[in-house]
Order: structure tokens, then sequence, then C-alpha cells
């Protein structure tokens, strides 16, 4: 690893900081390294997503990796959150002098409490298609985005998002998740506390 990529980095994470303090409560902003893919995320403000230092790239970030030529500027796409809440999201790739992706620098807009609002904020809720392959993105290390499919299933099916469903309903999809094997992964309980806005102690005790 370069001194000179350690640069790039280290005045991308003074911009992730303070974009990401500019909008406090609204909008997550995340750099992540490139270079170390397995623990990719390098800087993480007002975080949403749950995500940690440390933790993995993201689809789109091994996209970067794999494909130089693969767009610099991903911007104003529709994704979520792992509880479902919808973002408008935009991804800018950093290349280094040799022209390999190093970094990328992501912004994930909240518009969940927007979208209500008057019409004078439609242009900032919109998301707009954006062409970029066969990638599908999500805001979570990918070991649990199976685990959070069946949980978005379940609360859509009663029209709610995980974290609005009754308590009663969080018990039987507990119980459906240890049933259908949810729990044998690490860190499984956490990430399911985490979706539904629950303790990990609520989590083993609807398990029982």
């Amino acid at each position: 690893m370069s001194a000179e990529d350690e640069h790039l980095l280290v005045e991308a994470e003074k911009i992730a900081h303070a974009i990401g303090r500019m909008f406090p409560g609204l909008c997550e902003v995340v750099l992540h390294d490139l270079r170390t893919p397995e623990h990719a995320v390098r800087a993480i403000e007002n975080n949403l997503s749950g995500r940690q230092v440390g933790d993995s790239a993201t689809e789109l970030g091994l996209a970067r990796i794999a494909d130089p030529d693969y767009p610099s500027v991903l911007q104003n796409y529709p994704n979520r959150f792992p509880d479902g809440r919808p973002v408008k999201s935009t991804s800018i790739g950093i290349k280094n002098r040799q022209g390999r992706y190093i970094a990328a620098l992501c912004l994930n807009l909240d518009v969940s409490s927007l979208s209500p609002l008057t019409l004078t904020l439609a242009n900032l809720v919109a998301t707009e298609v954006t062409h970029h392959g066969e990638v599908i993105e999500t805001l979570r290390d990918r070991t649990v985005r199976e685990l959070r499919e069946t949980v978005e299933t379940f609360a859509a099916a009663r029209s709610h998002t995980p974290r609005s469903l009754s308590r009663e309903a969080k018990r039987e999809l507990v119980g459906q998740l240890r049933r259908g094997g949810f729990f044998d992964s690490p860190g499984s309980a956490q990430s399911i506390a985490d979706l539904l806005g629950i303790s990990r102690a609520s989590v083993y005790n609807y398990a029982k």
C-alpha cells in the first residue's frame, strides 16, 4: 500500500466526516477502503445502517475492484437499510494515479421521513434508474442478506417494517427463524436484534 494511496484515503476520510455531520440523522456517509475488501469500511459518519468500521465491502465495491472501467459515479439510485427504510444512494469511486480503484465514498440518504412531505421535496426524494449491470447492493455485511430478506418478507406480508411489528409478531418471527436454522450462524442473534429493533436478550427470550 503506497503512501500516495494512503494520503488519498486520509483526505477522503475528512470529506466523509464533514458531509455526514452536515446531515445528522438523515444521511449516512461511508468511506470504503477497496484495498482491503474483507474489512473495507474505513469510516462511517451518521451511522444509519448498523454497519461498523472493519465490515466488508458491498457488491458495488467488489465490482469496482474487479473492473477499473466500472462507472466512477453512481448517483441517486434506490436502496434500502436493513430495517426496510427506503434510501437514496450515491457512490463515488476514487482511483489512484495508476487508474485503480482504491476507495469509494458512499452517501445513503434516509428518505423515509421525507417522502410524506410536500411536493417541494419531490426532487430530493426521487431516485433515478441507474444502469450498472446486474449488481445488487445491500447496506449490511453480505452474510446476513438471506436473514434480512426473510425478515422483510415476513414484515411486508403484515404491512409493516420489521421494527414496527408487534411484540407477538416479532416473537412468531424469531421462532420461525430459529426453526429455519438462522441461529446457526455466528452473530445471528445480534443481527436479528438489529433488524427488529430489540435487544439480543429479547431475541433469545422469543426463541425459547
